[in-house]
């Protein structure tokens, strides 16, 4: 078995790089959220629930107009035949920096008019300060995309934690000292800076430089148009819940939401890491369909039994974690937990699509989902406030899954077994999460309600 797991782990064949690029992800998620976990007990202390409210709202924004202007230059250069052509890659890059320097001044245009429709006059002064981290980042290398695209993840996942770890180090010195949310916000400038140079001098790979080949610019807006409009979609089924419930919830309850965010959504956004940069590889080099479902049920039931027992323990964690204040974040994390897992079920779907070029599909579904989130979310939030957004967003997990089964038929990926025995694990897992915790859960509604 050793002999075996040896082979596995160190060949060069596709499953190999899959099997230590996936560990690699897995260990940057978990190292990268726990600095977040780390840094966030710290930072509660130092500040108060409002000012993670404020940052909540800052962070739609700026990874708002980040989607709203994608035009899909990584999974372009993770799928396209010319992916290692340096032309290619440095019209890449040049066409970010570009992107980057325009995001920033509509960010800056924006700060005022987004500051009135919230009421919150800070975002005026904080919002062109945190869009700097827009323009840091147009000049990221495409070696990061390199790397990604061959499955070479191990020197990238540390130089990640590395920048995360000096921008947490600035944000609590700052908050220290100022005691305010711009430290937040100067500490996520500081480590984006701080990705550009470490990914720039330790990563290998081309050194880019502005080129603006015709032919390159042409598959890249021919492939990211619909990319484009994809990121559209998915920055409202991303970011519309922290956008539409800033404007129901005071700062308070906002802040205390995205802690329970911040802890439902670990395990959902670390498969979504994996998958994002493991399955374009896998679908486009064409492994054996076995070789695939098995992946697809490593993964699918990895995430959900983590998304149970983050349900299940929800409520404690927070208890250990936090202090009094932010204690209905964990009744937050269980019903977040639970609306999502219909999710994890087609998780592996959607990327057949983007192997094989398919963004207008990707595109359908990823607009329908979005569309359904955001209907249901502001529905329920109208009708039943906080709670009733969660369930819209439950909802609409369930609804967009029959869209996603349209776009796995497209590709012959769809395994139909597979998801009824998902929807059966989830479905008795989230079930037993919401009868534990029943209690919380009405007691977190009474107070978010009053």
């Amino acid at each position: 078995m050793l002999t075996g797991l040896s082979n596995i782990l160190g060949g060069n064949g596709l499953m190999a790089r899959v099997v230590r690029s996936s560990s690699f992800i897995i260990m940057g998620y978990g190292g990268s959220q726990a600095l977040r976990l780390a840094s966030n007990l710290i930072l509660t202390r130092l500040l108060f629930p409002e000012a993670f409210g404020l940052m909540a709202l800052i962070s739609v924004v700026t990874v708002g107009l980040m989607l709203f202007s994608d035009v899909g230059i990584s999974p372009s250069i993770a799928q396209s035949k010319r992916g290692d052509d340096p032309a290619f890659l440095n019209t890449a890059w040049s066409i970010q920096i570009v992107r980057g320097a325009l995001l920033w001044g509509i960010a800056t245009l924006l700060a005022g008019p987004i500051a009135a429709f919230y009421d919150q006059p800070e975002l005026a002064q904080y919002l062109p300060i945190a869009a700097l981290s827009l323009v840091v980042s147009g000049f990221n290398p495409t070696r990061i995309e390199t790397a990604q695209r061959h499955l070479l993840m191990g020197r990238l996942t540390v130089l990640d934690l590395l920048s995360q770890v000096i921008g947490v180090v600035v944000m609590i010195v700052l908050a220290m000292m100022w005691q305010s949310v711009l430290a937040l916000v100067v500490g996520g400038v500081v480590g984006a800076l701080a990705k550009l140079l470490l990914t720039h001098f330790f990563l290998p790979g081309i050194r880019n430089r502005f080129q603006f080949e015709r032919k390159a610019v042409g598959e890249l807006v021919t492939f990211g148009k619909w990319i484009f409009l994809s990121t559209l979609a998915w920055f409202f089924a991303s970011q519309g819940d922290k956008a539409i419930l800033g404007k129901f919830l005071t700062l308070e309850v906002l802040g205390i939401y995205n802690i329970g965010y911040f802890l439902a959504s670990f395990p959902l956004l670390l498969g979504q890491a994996v998958v994002s940069k493991i399955m374009i590889p896998v679908y486009r080099e064409k492994a054996d369909a076995t070789r695939i479902q098995r992946l697809r049920y490593g993964l699918t039931l990895g995430i959900s039994a983590l998304l149970i027992v983050m349900a299940l323990l929800g409520p404690w964690l927070v208890g250990v974690l936090y202090d009094a204040r932010y204690l209905n974040s964990g009744a937050i994390v269980v019903v977040l937990a639970v609306s999502v897992l219909p999710q994890v079920i087609g998780i592996t779907y959607d990327q057949a699509a983007l192997a094989a070029g398919d963004s207008r599909r990707f595109f359908i579904y990823n607009a329908i989902r979005a569309t359904l989130q955001v209907s249901l979310l502001l529905l329920g939030a109208i009708f039943a406030g906080l709670i009733g957004a969660i369930a819209g967003l439950g909802l609409a997990m369930v609804l967009a899954h029959f869209v996603l089964i349209w776009l796995a038929r497209a590709h012959e990926v769809w395994d139909g077994r597979h998801d009824l025995f998902l929807a059966v694990v989830g479905g008795i897992g989230g079930g037993a999460a919401l009868w534990l915790h029943w209690d919380k859960i009405t007691a977190m509604i009474a107070a978010t309600s009053a």
